[in-house]
């Protein structure tokens, strides 16, 4: 062999092996049976791993995540209140599926209603919640839809409340990723009646008073969310979990599991891919809440400089031991003018690992810099020409 072609041949192998060390620094997620799923770090707002995250399926009682919000919604702007009574319609009496066992005799308060709806699944008690807070069960659905587009689902429709199959009423593994999420962060007050395993309201029957979220009696790290099923749908699980992550302190990830074959198998491939996840990948925290990542200056402010970083802490999900290897850059624009208000983005800080994009984080003004006056414009005005 020539020494030119030993030399191309040893090239060619060393390329190869950095190519398969490349392929082998990102994690392979598990097998998983199910139709799609999602597993996303919401502690670094990053997805982890995804299968037909945007094939629209049907929503099977994970709609009732969206009937939750709309309550939630109405109780933090106290237009109803937890001690306040719904009464039950025949229309709700008489629904189909899930039930809290409810009847038009009774005034139930809105706080049983939710746990009905969420712990035993109550189509019942989805439907009165409904009729309360918007009136008709239509002028509900429109607010549900509404609701759906200021949070930017964009492949999902809404029919109904509860989550009977009808057509039109679908969504995608991505969208319910995003309701979740934004569930979570919206109504901390509220999202711990996910976590609750048994509730029964007085005088009614024991039937279906146990949680369908298996989960929450088999990892004590699971706070949460909501199982679905319909013949359709399959059996589904949007599952959370909050553990310990050295450096970061807790870290929450979701995952998303549709269609599986029955319920004790949406709860196992949902607690495969949670384990995955928090083995696989490593969370390291790169700047605390209200920490400045970066700080230029500003022309025409009152200030000469503005901070720029995020008000909660810059956290990354990377491949487990591949901490050392991260490298971040920040791209904003020139030059940076007054006024700038708190919470505006301006510029992102970019993650690559190993040289290549990871995610961008967008950086947010920390401080207000007011405009400054007249003179101090024009000042800054001329050097900015000369500049």
């Amino acid at each position: 062999m020539t020494r030119f072609l030993r030399t191309t041949f040893i090239g060619f192998l060393m390329g190869l092996t950095c190519v398969f060390q490349a392929q082998a620094q990102v994690p392979q997620p598990p097998e998983i049976a199910a139709r799609a799923y999602l597993l996303v770090d919401l502690t670094a707002q990053q997805t982890l791993a995804e299968l037909d995250a945007d094939k629209p399926i049907e929503q099977a009682s994970l709609t009732k995540l969206m009937t939750a919000y709309i309550v939630f919604d109405a109780l933090k702007a106290k237009k109803i209140s937890l001690q306040q009574t719904f009464g039950v319609s025949e229309r709700a009496w008489k629904m189909p599926g899930s039930r809290m066992f409810i009847d038009p005799k009774m005034k139930v308060p809105v706080e049983d209603l939710i746990k009905g709806m969420i712990v035993q699944s109550g189509n019942d008690a989805t439907m009165a919640l409904a009729e309360g807070v918007g009136g008709t069960v239509e002028h509900f659905v429109q607010m549900m839809n509404a609701q759906a587009k200021v949070l930017g689902m964009k492949s999902t429709g809404y029919k109904n409340p509860e989550g009977l199959t009808e057509p039109g009423h679908t969504t995608t593994a991505r969208d319910l990723s995003i309701l979740a999420g934004r569930l979570m962060q919206d109504f901390p007050d509220y999202v711990g009646y996910y976590a609750i395993k048994k509730y029964r309201y007085p005088g009614t029957p024991a039937a279906n008073e146990s949680n369908r979220n298996l989960l929450l009696f088999r990892d004590p790290s699971v706070d949460g969310l909501k199982t679905g099923h319909t013949d359709a749908a399959g059996f589904c699980l949007i599952a959370t979990a909050k553990r310990d992550a050295p450096g970061v302190g807790q870290r929450r990830l979701l995952s998303i599991v549709l269609g599986a074959s029955s319920e004790n198998a949406r709860a196992t491939e949902s607690q495969k891919l949670l384990n995955w996840g928090y083995t696989a990948f490593d969370a390291i925290k790169l700047f605390d809440a209200n920490q400045a990542v970066v700080t230029p200056n500003v022309w025409k402010g009152r200030g000469n400089q503005v901070k720029l970083g995020r008000f909660a802490p810059i956290v990354v999900a990377v491949p487990a031991g591949a901490a050392g290897r991260i490298q971040t850059q920040v791209a904003r624009p020139e030059p940076l003018v007054a006024p700038l208000s708190r919470g505006q983005a301006v510029g992102a800080l970019k993650v690559t690992l190993d040289q290549k994009p990871l995610v961008d984080v967008p950086l947010l003004v920390l401080e207000t810099v007011e405009q400054a006056g007249f003179v101090g414009r024009a000042w800054d005005a001329v050097r900015l020409w000369v500049k």
